[in-house]
């Protein structure tokens, strides 16, 4: 099983062993599966995503109510929350190997934890994924820079919508 995100840890994996087989016999894909709390209110949140094509609200519908059934009957949480499902978006996290395997040649931006060399974040084209944990990137200027994943907060595709 792929690695979840980095919140709601071992509630994350169950519910990500429960919608996988419904996401499959969809034809969608987990993207990352993140259980959080936000104030008062603790929130599983399951990102799907389609190949070479945008998700819809009815595939958001369509994983929602078996995804929903699926968690009442196992009945894996304490906690009263909400269920949600949707797209990771365009500007999306990259969490796991295939994520950053499947956009090298493609923007991203980085940002560090802390200032690295004088640089808290920046943009450029991902060239190449090392392993687990260490990524390749050519930056805006034209600089090639090799990225600890570790010493990063995110990093994220990136379109730059002023290119029209």
């Amino acid at each position: 099983m792929p690695k979840t995100g980095k919140k709601g840890g071992s509630t994350a994996e169950l519910a990500y062993k429960l919608a996988k087989p419904i996401a499959d016999s969809l034809g969608l894909t987990i993207w990352d599966v993140v259980f959080e709390k936000e104030g008062a209110y603790w929130f599983l949140r399951v990102y799907i995503d389609k190949e070479n094509e945008p998700v819809s609200m009815d595939d958001c519908e369509s994983m929602t109510r078996p995804l929903s059934k699926a968690l009442d009957e196992a009945d894996p949480i304490e906690q009263n929350y909400t269920l949600e499902v949707g797209s990771p978006g365009l500007e999306r996290a990259l969490l796991r190997e295939e994520h950053f395997r499947k956009y090298i040649g493609e923007k991203i931006r980085v940002r560090y934890i802390r200032e690295t060399q004088g640089v808290k974040e920046f943009a450029g084209l991902l060239k190449e994924f090392g392993g687990k944990n260490e990524i390749t990137v050519e930056t805006n200027q034209g600089t090639v820079i090799e990225v600890k994943l570790s010493d990063t907060a995110y990093v994220k595709l990136h379109y730059d919508f002023s290119d029209g």
